[in-house]
C-alpha cells in the first residue's frame, strides 16, 4: 500500500523557492575539495574548447559530461552528509554506501577524462606540429 501525496497546484513562487534551494546546493557543492577539482577541470575543458574550436557535437559531449560529473559529485556529497548524520560511529554498510557513491564519481570522472583526451589531444597535436 502506498501513500500518495496530494499534488498541489502549480506555483511560480514555489518553483522559484526550489530554484534557490538548488543554487544553495551548488554553493555547498563547490565548498567540497573534490568538486573544486572538477570545477577546475570544467574551466580547463571550456577554455580548450574555445581555443581549439571544437565542433557543436563535441561541445554537446563536453557539456553533458560536465553535468554528469558534477551531478555525481553532488549525489556523493549528499550521501556522505546523510551517512554522517545517521551515525558518527563507523558502520560497515554506511562505509560501503559512501564507497559506492565515490566509485560512481570516479567512473564518471574517468570516462570524462578519457573522452576529453579523445576530443582534445588530436587537436592539440595538430596545433603543435
Amino acid at each position: 500500500m502506498s501513500i500518495q501525496k496530494k499534488q498541489e497546484p502549480f506555483s511560480i513562487r514555489k518553483r522559484l523557492l526550489s530554484l534557490t534551494y538548488a543554487l544553495k546546493g551548488i554553493l555547498l557543492l563547490f565548498k567540497e575539495h573534490n568538486a573544486q577539482i572538477h570545477l577546475v577541470a570544467t574551466i580547463i575543458a571550456i577554455i580548450l574548447g574555445v581555443i581549439l574550436g571544437i565542433s557543436t557535437f563535441e561541445w554537446i559531449i563536453i557539456i553533458l559530461l560536465i553535468g554528469i560529473v558534477l551531478a555525481a559529485e553532488a549525489g556523493n556529497s549528499a550521501l556522505e552528509r546523510l551517512a554522517d548524520k545517521i551515525s558518527l560511529n563507523h558502520h560497515p554498510l554506511l562505509g560501503e554506501a559512501k564507497d559506492l557513491a565515490a566509485a560512481a564519481v570516479l567512473f564518471c570522472a574517468t570516462a570524462a577524462a578519457i573522452i576529453g583526451i579523445i576530443i582534445f589531444l588530436p587537436k592539440i597535436i595538430k596545433l603543435i606540429f
